[in-house]
């Protein structure tokens, strides 16, 4: 089978490949910055995700920061039941 391609009308990068009608790109460099700006967003997204779980592991080690400091000001919260018997 002979490959034949024609131009695309209006795209100097297009080529139509004539045997199977598929369209061909021949911009290697577009392509190579969409793959990069691709991968790069996915990097972003990647960082975004790790912070926001980073964050929340910050809060919850302040929460229970917050509740040991309230444990030693105010005494075990056990210790205030059994003053009751």
């Amino acid at each position: 089978m002979n490959k034949q391609y024609a131009k695309v009308e209006g795209y100097s990068n297009l080529l139509r490949d004539l045997n199977t009608n598929a369209i061909i790109n021949t911009d290697t460099f577009g392509s190579d910055q969409y793959n990069m700006l691709k991968k790069r967003r996915s990097a972003e997204k990647n960082k975004i995700e790790t912070i926001e779980q980073d964050l929340q592991n910050v809060k919850s080690d302040l929460d229970e920061i917050k509740s040991l400091l309230k444990e030693i000001l105010n005494g075990p919260r056990w210790t205030e039941t059994w003053n009751y018997f």
